[in-house]
């Protein structure tokens, strides 16, 4: 399996933002950043409650399904260009060697509970269902306490995955919400994203240095990883929808993170959000508009999450989507034949 470093799975992040810390002088070795879209101001710590239970509703499984079926064109477009840069794998597994790995794997499973059938069951059955309908191994699933809503991946060489869901997130959002991140984070898994996630996510961030490796890795290849990130955050997106089979649940979650709160979650209004994609989306139409918006985008690991929830509501509407459901409808047809 290849090594997949926490990542910041929703959050528009920008290089010199310090919610990554990745330094070898720190107690512990951790790579990780917020979800959110924008400043997240840390709230009292208040106590958790999961009461999380499987939707009722017989979802559609994709029994054949492979990860290039739903893996965004802009994905598929910089990972081409990636793999012609010579070495660049190899570099990545220099980066983190075995005792980095080690410190990571320790640092997540010493301080998060395991999430099992006898230890918070109801979310190891969203996370089981969601891994199933993805065609995917289910990674272990740990809870860790923070005020912070995040949500990541780790893959640790020769060890089974595991994702981690702090408990913010958790008392944030809805059940079929929640069970959209973790198929977010089972898409990453599922086209194993790997090392160039590994390198978009130190090299980047500037929060990792390796002698000579500045005269390697020039701007123009920072920006290509950025890029590609932005890309494979896309196609995480659409695994969300796979599983949630409702556009209007990955949207809630984009705009619960981007300016939510378990106050406000009911006077939240999906409709409403989508229209405020497709204004930014007009405004950034013309000369002057385009040249914003690349310069607000350029430097972020995550598209804007006005322009996700504007991709998703389109993938949804998508011939492509529309043919996958209807493939996964006959197998499911045929399995119970």
């Amino acid at each position: 399996m290849a090594l997949v470093p926490p990542s910041a799975l929703w959050f528009p992040q920008r290089p010199s933002s310090l919610d990554f810390s990745f330094s070898p002088s720190n107690a512990s070795i951790f790579v990780a950043s917020r979800i959110g879209f924008g400043a997240v101001k840390k709230r009292e710590r208040k106590s958790f409650f999961f009461r999380v239970t499987v939707c009722s509703a017989a979802p559609v499984v994709f029994h054949n399904l492979d990860a290039d079926d739903f893996r965004h064109p802009l994905d598929k477009q910089n990972t081409l260009i990636l793999r012609v840069i010579p070495g660049l794998n190899d570099l990545g597994k220099a980066i983190l060697g075995s005792v980095t790995e080690q410190i990571m794997l320790l640092e997540n499973i010493g301080t998060s509970v395991l999430v099992s059938e006898n230890q918070l069951s109801s979310l190891h059955q969203l996370m089981l269902e969601a891994a199933q309908i993805l065609n995917v191994e289910a990674p272990d699933l740990y809870i860790r306490q923070s005020p912070v809503p995040n949500a990541y991946t780790l893959a640790i060489s020769g060890k089974k995955p595991f994702v981690v869901v702090h408990t913010s997130l958790v008392e944030l959002l809805t059940r079929k919400e929640l069970q959209a991140v973790l198929a977010h984070e089972l898409g990453h898994l599922k086209c194993d994203h790997g090392v160039w996630l590994t390198f978009a996510n130190i090299l980047t961030l500037g929060a990792y240095s390796v002698p000579g490796l500045g005269s390697l890795i020039a701007r123009s290849l920072e920006e290509q990883l950025l890029r590609w990130l932005r890309a494979a955050e896309l196609t995480c997106d659409r695994a969300a929808l796979l599983v949630a089979q409702d556009p209007k649940v990955v949207i809630s979650v984009l705009m619960k993170l981007a300016g939510g709160s378990p106050s406000l979650a009911d006077d939240l209004n999906v409709d409403a959000f989508l229209e405020q994609a497709r204004s930014y989306e007009k405004a950034s139409s013309s000369p002057l508009g385009w040249y914003i918006r690349n310069a607000q985008t350029q430097q972020l690991s995550h598209p804007l999450p006005v322009l996700r929830a504007r991709e998703i509501d389109e993938w949804s509407r998508s011939l492509e989507y529309r043919n996958l459901l209807k493939s996964a409808l006959q197998m499911n047809a045929i399995q119970k034949e």
